[in-house]
């Protein structure tokens, strides 16, 4: 007999004496966690960073679950984020043929749209920056967000003429709520929205919402340093982030969104 459903909703879960984490959606939402673990299983298959272990997962007429192995974790101290930042370059490191993903995941709510394609550029115009631009304009942002965005995504090729992207397997969502350590210090990694792009869209989330401490980016550093105008692709690559916090959640960031965009759009010019 199949062991029960865990009950709705998200976090520990106890069943035939052991624990687990427990993520129970409506069943509209299974592709979400498929997602999920397919996420965190391209990255564990690396062994270079350490994420929850798959333990299984089901459906009913209503829901749809994933059970995960449960871990005590905590917030980043630097020696953790140390390990983070050198297990994130050991991650890139990791030949790929080319950019993109099989299918479409999710970056939050939001589909996030892939396909393969040996054009990086090319890609983060069209499966990244754009898509966001037309839920901006069905959510009816501001017509002058969506008008400079295009401008902005017409006129980025000049952000990587010091820069040539190799594909690299990434975590896609990394911000300071993805990821702790455990109680010896191991960094753990978990919500991934994977894909295969350039290994500073990684680095750069780090630096938003609240971001690490900076010891995560100096052990990157030290391991495989960014080229030469990271700090403007960092603004650029972390505009696809803020942008769907727009869409998904308006408030002060579309105006971020914005300002964002203009400070861009001067870089170029």
């Amino acid at each position: 007999m199949r062991a029960p459903a865990p009950p709705h909703g998200t976090g520990r879960y106890e069943r035939l004496g052991r624990e687990y984490f427990a993520k129970v959606v409506p069943l509209d939402d299974e592709p979400r966690v498929k997602a999920e673990r397919e996420g965190l299983e391209a990255l564990r298959a690396t062994a270079t960073v350490r994420v929850p272990r798959f333990i299984d997962e089901g459906r009913d007429e209503e829901r749809s679950w994933l059970l995960l192995e449960w871990l005590e974790i905590g917030s980043l101290a630097a020696s953790s984020a140390a390990a983070l930042g050198a297990s994130l370059a050991a991650l890139h490191r990791i030949p790929q043929k080319r950019f993109g993903w099989e299918h479409d995941n999710y970056i939050g709510a939001t589909v996030q749209v892939n396909g393969w394609s040996d054009d990086w550029l090319a890609f983060w115009q069209d499966k990244r920056l754009m898509p966001q631009l037309r839920l901006a304009a069905r959510n009816r942002l501001p017509s002058r967000l969506m008008n400079r965005g295009e401008r902005l995504a017409a006129d980025c090729g000049a952000f990587f003429r010091s820069h040539k992207p190799q594909p690299s397997l990434l975590h896609g969502d990394l911000w300071g709520g993805n990821a702790g350590a455990l109680a010896d210090a191991t960094p753990v990694v978990f919500d991934p929205a994977v894909y295969v792009g350039d290994r500073e869209a990684d680095l750069a989330m780090t630096a938003l919402f609240g971001g690490f401490p900076a010891d995560l980016e100096a052990a990157y550093r030290a391991a495989w340093a960014p080229d030469d105008g990271y700090r403007v692709r960092r603004d650029f690559y972390n505009l696809y982030h803020v942008l769907n916090h727009a869409n998904l959640f308006a408030g002060g960031y579309v105006r971020q969104s914005e300002e964002l965009v203009e400070r861009l759009i001067a870089e170029i010019a």
